[in-house]
């Protein structure tokens, strides 16, 4: 399955470079985002080193999920592919 990294999940003046904000295609609602809780997520960079993270939860009632880094996405993770195993 394969999603888009939205952004960082942000506070008021803050910003979590561990936990980002994925769009998952097919994916619609809140529902169908809980079922991903735990799925593992692989984000490649442009030099081919892999990321690993795991869904924590859906964010908001529209289908997206968080998911949680090991270590921290850098900025141009932003608006990339992920993969959702």
């Amino acid at each position: 399955m394969k999603g888009i990294v939205v952004n960082y999940r942000m506070g008021r003046h803050t910003q979590n470079p561990r936990q980002m904000i994925i769009k998952v295609e097919g994916i619609e609602n809140k529902e169908q985002a809980d079922k991903l809780a735990g799925h593992k997520v692989i984000w490649t960079s442009p030099g081919g080193k892999e990321l690993t993270g795991t869904v924590s939860g859906a964010h908001g009632n529209k289908g997206i999920v968080r998911a949680r880094f090991v270590k921290g996405l850098p900025g141009q993770a932003i608006g990339s592919e992920v993969i959702i195993q």
